[in-house]
């Protein structure tokens, strides 16, 4: 078993954009919060399959992602 962090961004249309930091290409999305979640497994799933079967490396989180906010001038 792994234990994967995901970022769940609304999006501008409705729903939400899922990504994975940990797995770099490993994106979903969802319309509710839940359906994020499953999908999230999913595509982890076969982000990880797709790896295997590639002879990669499956990598592991290394610590928990943080967000922190940054103010520019624009």
């Amino acid at each position: 078993m792994r234990t994967y962090t995901i970022v769940v961004e609304p999006e501008e249309t409705g729903g939400f954009m899922v990504s994975v930091p940990a797995l770099p290409g490993c994106f979903t999305q969802g319309r509710s919060l839940e359906e994020c979640r499953e999908r999230a497994a999913e595509a982890i799933a076969v982000h990880i399959a797709g790896l295997e079967a590639d002879g990669e490396a499956v990598p592991d989180e290394v610590g928990t992602p943080q967000l922190l906010r940054v103010t520019v001038a624009a």
